[in-house]
């Protein structure tokens, strides 16, 4: 009886013991970076990658279901419209719809920095198997953000984004995670791929253009790496 009772109380325990060490794989936040490619779909045709891409990525974490992260992107996006009509003169009325502009090239040098708001399918993390946790999980994010474009020849221009996405994270080790990540980013801009020359792509086929209609248009296909910081628990050793 005796022998029992003590197999009990170590049982018990040892799994106390192993609750309070899966607390401590519960973190804030996350810092890293990733590194991808630009996608561009906009006047000068579309192109699902169109030029290297480097970020820094902070994550605050929620809880297992919900994250903000903010992110600050630099890159680079090109296109041409080489098989394209592009008119020099989009008003015209005649028959064939204007004078058709030689092939348009532009290549510019990208800056994006938002916010947006992930949600995770599954309860995200390692350790207190008893909340549901999982090692991996895909997730829908939304935000704002702010982009500029320069270089190319043409003047520097800037405008609000509206990013939407899917991403797709692991836990390799309990503060180590790993992730892929695809974005749509709706701008306000319809400069971001000026060449500067006597043909530009703002509006080349004089479409009204509203606040997001006839804009220029980017993706991010990124791959992460983050680090967790910020435990929420430590365990006391006094």
């Amino acid at each position: 009886m005796r022998l029992s009772l003590v197999t009990l109380l170590i049982a018990l325990a040892t799994t106390a013991v192993k609750a309070q060490d899966g607390e401590l794989l519960e973190y804030q936040q996350e810092i890293g970076g990733g590194i991808g490619m630009t996608g561009y779909f906009a006047d000068a045709g579309n192109k699902l990658f169109s030029g290297p891409l480097g970020t820094l990525i902070w994550r605050r974490n929620l809880n297992p279901r919900m994250v903000v992260k903010t992110n600050l992107a630099l890159g680079r996006f090109s296109g041409d419209t080489k098989g394209l009509f592009v008119p020099t003169d989009p008003l015209s009325e005649t028959p064939e719809g204007g004078t058709p502009s030689p092939d348009i090239h532009f290549g510019r040098t990208l800056v994006d920095l938002g916010a947006q708001f992930e949600f995770n399918f599954l309860g995200y993390g390692m350790g207190a198997a008893y909340k549901g946790l999982y090692r991996w999980t895909p997730y829908l994010l939304g935000g704002a953000g702010i982009t500029m474009a320069f270089g190319g020849g043409a003047d520097a221009t800037a405008g609000l984004n509206i990013p939407l996405g899917i991403g797709f994270r692991y836990k390799l080790r309990p503060r180590l995670n790993i992730g892929l990540e695809w974005s749509v980013n709706f701008t306000t801009s319809d400069r971001l791929d000026d060449c500067g020359g006597p043909t530009h792509l703002s509006d080349p086929y004089g479409i009204k253009s509203g606040m997001f209609k006839n804009k220029d248009c980017y993706t991010k296909t990124v791959l992460m790496l983050t680090y967790d910081i910020s435990p929420k628990y430590r365990k006391c050793n006094n």
